[in-house]
């Protein structure tokens, strides 16, 4: 495996927003990435670097997650080691599932060579980079920030209208297929997902910048790797480890918001009483306790959180949050073994699930409802699901939507419901969804 450094942090004097030294970094770079808190963030962080495209798919793997030690709350969380993405269908073909062809949408890892962390609570810029370059790195930084300007509004695009795998009529007949599945006793909850194309070039660093503005969330990001470009404003956070825990957050449950702030508010609590969306996110609460289980000491796996309303500016979710004490010798391999995909992309039993969901969907899933973020040499993790993300490559954009389908599902809802998560990110292209997909 080729060398990867760790990184030295160096608090700056100086400061700039994280999306100027975003672009002046990638316009340096090709191999470039920025883990983006949401432009409106007050706390949390976000780091911008580069690197060189991983060539041993193992290596980040390897990481020892069981002895990550304590964080120091005023340093950066990331310290070196890797950024990247793992696809969906490597996950579920590891875990023993059917999957269709994928191309070349793979996971892919950056080395992160050198990059820039934002204190979004402190407003304290660092600078990380090996020991023997940090000098010269930081300096680099500075000159960076004085020179940056205020960035230039987004571009605008040539309307479009993308093209969806599969109309709405075929999608409300594979819930109804699901229903069946889940009433012959084969699944109790499944996250059946459909894909929307988008030909032709896209800028990616444009299409980000109005995906951002538009959909802040405090889990976005842009990696670029190998000629692909992964665009997101997830708002799920997969797994990260956390004082000696790792820690899962599923999103199971959505409401569209409103601009009335009563309808809006009527809005939310219809999400959170609903006796539906309560059992699909406490399908997948118990699901994500099983799955931790597996690397986890006996004992310690709690629920640290159930049913808690989050809002963003398109949609209110549903979330819940669990946590367990990583078992001796646990690595992110076998971290990744336990818990990915996500159950909250496949639905459970899980291996049932993604076999069902297979031979419905007639289709890759690719990097959408994988995971991104950055693996640390020192064990700390954060990944966040690739949901209302994009994916741009050599043949177009590609956007990815569903949701989690349960015995008491109504066909109509749920396809209004992708329709509302679609929306978005192909609005960020310049792409509406297609005439069949608009009254929903």
């Amino acid at each position: 495996m080729p060398h990867i450094s760790a990184l030295r942090a160096r608090a700056l004097s100086v400061t700039a927003a994280p999306e100027q030294l975003f672009l002046s970094e990638q316009v340096e770079q090709e191999s470039v990435f920025w883990l983006d808190a949401g432009s409106a963030a007050c706390d949390g962080w976000s780091i911008v670097g580069s690197g060189e495209v991983e060539s041993d798919a193992e290596a980040p793997g390897a990481v020892r997650i069981d002895d990550v030690p304590p964080r120091d709350r005023a340093r950066p969380p990331f310290a070196g080691g890797w950024v990247g993405w793992n696809d969906y269908e490597s996950g579920a073909a590891a875990a023993g599932a059917p999957v269709a062809d994928h191309d070349r949408a793979s996971g892919a890892w950056l080395r992160v060579h050198r990059a820039v962390a934002f204190d979004h609570a402190s407003g304290v810029l660092w600078a990380l980079a090996p020991e023997d370059e940090l000098d010269a790195w930081a300096l680099e930084v500075a000159g960076r920030c004085a020179a940056a300007s205020e960035p230039a509004a987004a571009a605008d695009v040539v309307p479009s209208v993308a093209r969806g795998r599969h109309a709405p009529g075929e999608y409300a007949a594979l819930i109804e297929r699901c229903r069946g599945a889940i009433r012959a006793g084969e699944a109790y909850q499944l996250c059946l997902t459909t894909r929307f194309d988008v030909p032709g070039a896209h800028d990616p660093v444009q299409t980000y910048l109005r995906l951002r503005h538009a959909t802040p969330a405090h889990h976005g990001g842009f990696i670029r790797i190998g000629g692909r470009a992964l665009l997101s404003a997830s708002p799920e956070q997969f797994l990260f480890t956390d004082h000696g825990r790792i820690v899962t957050r599923p999103i199971k449950g959505t409401r569209p918001r409103s601009s009335d702030p009563i309808e809006d508010a009527a809005l939310a609590v219809a999400l959170v009483e609903s006796v539906k969306e309560r059992a699909e996110n406490v399908m997948i609460v118990d699901l994500m306790r099983n799955d931790l289980s597996q690397v986890c000491t006996p004992g310690s796996i709690r629920v640290d959180g159930l049913w808690e309303v989050e809002s963003y500016p398109a949609v209110h979710q549903l979330v819940s949050t669990v946590s367990g004490a990583p078992a001796r010798s646990t690595s992110v391999a076998d971290l990744f073994a336990a818990a990915f995909p996500a159950g909250s992309m496949t639905g459970a039993p899980k291996l049932s699930a993604m076999t069902i969901l297979h031979r419905l969907e007639q289709g890759p899933r690719g990097v959408y409802s994988g995971c991104f973020g950055y693996i640390g040499l020192d064990g700390a993790i954060d990944l966040a699901m690739v949901i209302r993300s994009i994916l741009i490559d050599e043949r177009g954009a590609h956007v990815g939507a569903g949701g989690g389908i349960t015995w008491g599902s109504v066909a109509d809802a749920e396809v209004a419901e992708v329709a509302i998560k679609a929306r978005a990110p192909l609005a960020a292209l310049g792409a509406q969804l297609p005439d069949a997909w608009l009254s929903e």
